[in-house]
């Protein structure tokens, strides 16, 4: 069936975008629903159809989609899929983004720059959503970006569970590498109780993805680091980053993060890297060449998390719990 409906009569209705195809159907077969069927083409110039091949008159929709590369085709498709629902009468939409694209524009760093992921979440808003879901936003104010509720989930017990599994705690170091992802870094070393160690890096402020030097404060000669970040895009800051940590003697170096972008040379960055495994979550689709040929790659699902915040919306209850330690 490709809708549960409630004792009062509620119903809820899964609905997925054409970027990451085998996440939507992981979560719709956690909740035992089938995906909405759509139809969802594109024109000669570009432009999106999309149409709903069932009636959703008055249903709880939620719009999944993962904001991955060609980034912006598959905001616009979301943007549309909502406008379509808004026409279409329904009782409500959640918009759902594993990955909120342009997260990383969240504030000005030189004059005339514009605050991309404000611009995002009024899209959002005045296309018809009335609540987002993401995981691991780059920085937690941008909930306060949208106009409505957000539900802000965190990978950080799904890694750190699997991490911790893997090596001897006793030898293990948690890693943050730039003073942003310290407060994060910090729950993991409470969460595995290891110790805690920062990278300091400069970036050039006119090159993206360019960090001009970088030294590691802390002591980790002999550890098992494991460097923690919520994205990894290039992949070249990361790599530097473990680099520093084997110059300073560190045993071992394991890379955990959130959402995998891995754009243009991170494929080959990560194979010559000598960091021992990669560890992301499905929030992105893990290219081709690096979950077919690297063995160092390690992907998690996130469908069962963001399965069970759906039902927490759907049935009124706390998204809070799904966290317990932070309730």
């Amino acid at each position: 069936m490709t809708g549960i409906k409630s004792s009062g009569s509620r119903k809820l209705m899964l609905f997925s975008g054409r970027a990451h195809p085998a996440l939507a159907n992981e979560v719709a077969e956690q909740l035992g629903v089938e995906l909405v069927p759509t139809k969802a083409l594109d024109f000669a110039n570009g432009e999106i159809y999309i149409r709903y091949q069932e009636s959703v008159r008055g249903a709880h929709a939620f719009v999944l989609q993962s904001h991955t590369a060609p980034i912006n085709q598959w905001i616009m498709e979301q943007l549309i899929m909502i406008d379509a629902l808004k026409r279409a009468s329904v009782k409500t939409i959640t918009v759902i983004m594993p990955f909120y694209g342009y997260a990383r524009q969240d504030k000005k760093h030189l004059g005339r720059e514009p605050i991309s992921a404000r611009l995002i979440a009024d899209l959002l808003k005045t296309a018809g959503a009335d609540r987002l879901i993401s995981v691991d936003l780059h920085t937690a104010q941008i909930q306060g970006f949208f106009d409505g509720p957000v539900d802000h989930l965190f990978a950080l017990p799904i890694l750190a569970d699997y991490v911790g599994s893997r090596v001897d705690r006793d030898k293990l170091t948690v890693v943050s590498p730039d003073a942003g992802r310290v407060r994060v870094a910090d729950q993991w070393s409470d969460r595995l109780g290891a110790p805690l160690a920062i990278i300091h890096k400069r970036r050039d402020p006119n090159v993206a993805n360019k960090v001009m030097s970088a030294e590691v404060v802390g002591d980790v000669k002999g550890r098992v680091c494991v460097l923690v970040d919520d994205m990894i895009d290039t992949g070249g800051t990361i790599v530097a980053a473990a680099d520093a940590l084997f110059e300073q003697g560190a045993e071992d170096v394991i890379v955990a993060a959130t959402h995998g972008v891995l754009s243009g040379p991170a494929a080959d960055r990560i194979k010559n890297s000598r960091a021992s495994e990669f560890v992301f979550t499905d929030t992105l689709p893990t290219p081709g060449e690096l979950s077919k040929e690297i063995d160092k790659v390690t992907t998690l699902s996130i469908a069962p998390l963001i399965a069970r915040a759906i039902r927490e919306v759907f049935d009124d209850g706390s998204v809070t719990s799904l966290f317990d330690e932070r309730a």
